[in-house]
């Protein structure tokens, strides 16, 4: 049986793990990287590829509208990732993002990754 395959809990209840999650886009879209473990970054790289695929059609009201239901804390973010970003990625059929893996943090040997734009 393939139980619980389409995503990581991150030892978060729901909400949290949500809002965590989009903290770190915003992120990714305001600065170009981030850094974090491993396994949110994978996370953190499964949605935003999505998102930019929706934001790729362009600024109409659908799209905005879309992005935002991800998104909703930061609409210049938003008006970013569909003004800015997406545009670039226009004729790329995906894998907007890359994962450099960056070693083990000292004190928990947990698996650090940068994620960034290609």
């Amino acid at each position: 049986m393939k139980h619980q395959i389409g995503r990581k809990k991150l030892n978060r209840k729901s909400p949290h793990r949500k809002s965590m999650l989009r903290n770190q886009i915003i992120h990714l879209i305001r600065y170009g990287f981030l850094q974090s473990t491993k396994v949110r970054v994978k996370q953190v790289q499964k949605i935003t590829e999505k998102i930019v695929t929706i934001a790729r059609r362009g600024s109409d009201f659908n799209t905005i509208r879309s992005v935002k239901k991800v998104l909703p804390y930061d609409p210049k973010m938003v008006e970013k990732l569909i003004g800015e970003i997406a545009p670039k990625y226009v004729d790329r059929p995906g894998g907007y993002t890359r994962v450099i893996p960056l070693g083990k943090r000292k004190s928990d040997t947990a698996q650090i990754a940068r994620l960034e734009w290609v």
